[in-house]
């Protein structure tokens, strides 16, 4: 099969953890160990969050030189280099030598005119308390909104209309690569008005689900996989109602409501995924990869179908 898998952010950093290399390539590791068994046996193209990376580099960027900071859409293709090098590297170390890898730089098209310019809602960075968040937001310009019971810079993410390096990507796949690509969802562009020709880079972050759904589907893919934190898409979260979803057709399960900061876009990037193309999707726990993919654990999310089937 050929199959996009979508790492969550905790497979790079956990919550609370430092943002240092040793943290981040001992959660690659950890990754690593789950995707091995899968390069084996299929087609493989990895994305990944970059949130927390994007924000650090703006910070040291800013400590270097407050008066000449690199753009978000700079510093997305920097994170994509690095964390594509630990990727690979990781991988690298568990799979036959002879197996070959590739991380693509992902430039990934938006609208000028989306309204998501107006309404910023993706996390960047760090967490803050709430003193320092505004106090950071006051001296930067920046907008800070709650993220648990932290706070964090949030920033435009407008929705991705094309993926330019999908040629190269599909060439590679069907040469037996590996490829990590489209990292913390691409690195966001588009024309400069008035003329068609002129690609530019966006200040903004594009969500990391809704891209790699775009990916599988102009890939043609055979199941789409998001991994995160929890070991399925649960119905009441959090309440002492809470149950577990282990299947359900994309019709049904679009209607239910999830939130948006977190379970909310890989619900829509999975119901989308599966009316669009046929093809299954599915949310679950990293650890429990070649499970999912076996349809044994997670959510799947299906194109048909009249119920929905839950956990005990």
């Amino acid at each position: 099969m050929r199959i996009v898998v979508a790492l969550g952010g905790n497979a790079l950093l956990k919550r609370g953890e430092p943002m240092t290399t040793e943290a981040q390539r001992a959660n690659v590791r950890i990754a690593a160990k789950a995707l091995a068994p899968v390069a084996g046996q299929h087609q493989l193209v990895i994305t990944h969050g970059n949130g927390p990376q994007v924000g650090l580099l703006a910070l040291q960027d800013e400590a270097y030189d407050p008066d000449e900071n690199a753009p978000l859409d700079v510093l997305g293709a920097e994170t994509e280099g690095m964390i594509g090098y630990m990727i690979e590297q990781e991988l690298g170390n568990l799979l036959p030598f002879e197996k070959p890898f590739a991380t693509l730089l992902t430039m990934v098209e938006v609208d000028g005119a989306d309204p998501a310019f107006k309404n910023p809602t993706k996390f960047v960075g760090p967490v803050y308390a709430k003193a320092e968040a505004d106090r950071l937001a006051a001296d930067k310009g920046w907008v800070v909104k709650p993220d648990g019971d932290k706070w964090r810079r949030v920033v435009a993410s407008p929705e991705p209309k094309r993926i330019f390096e999908i040629r190269p990507v599909k060439w590679l796949l069907e040469h037996g690569t590996i490829v990590v690509c489209a990292g913390g969802g691409g690195i966001p562009t588009m024309y400069e008005k008035d003329d068609e020709r002129k690609l530019i880079g966006v200040e903004a972050v594009i969500d990391k689900d809704l891209c790699s759904e775009l990916l599988a589907r102009d890939l043609d893919a055979d199941l789409f996989v998001m991994l995160t934190d929890t070991d399925a898409v649960y119905l009441d979260w959090g309440k002492p109602t809470q149950r577990a979803i282990r299947s359900a057709p994309s019709a049904m399960l679009s209607k239910m409501p999830f939130a948006a900061g977190s379970m909310g876009p890989k619900v829509a990037a999975a119901c989308h995924f599966a009316a669009a193309t046929g093809h299954a999707a599915a949310i679950g726990a990293l650890p429990d990869l070649s499970r999912i993919i076996a349809g044994e654990a997670g959510t799947t999310v299906t194109a048909t179908g009249s119920e929905i089937v839950y956990g005990s």
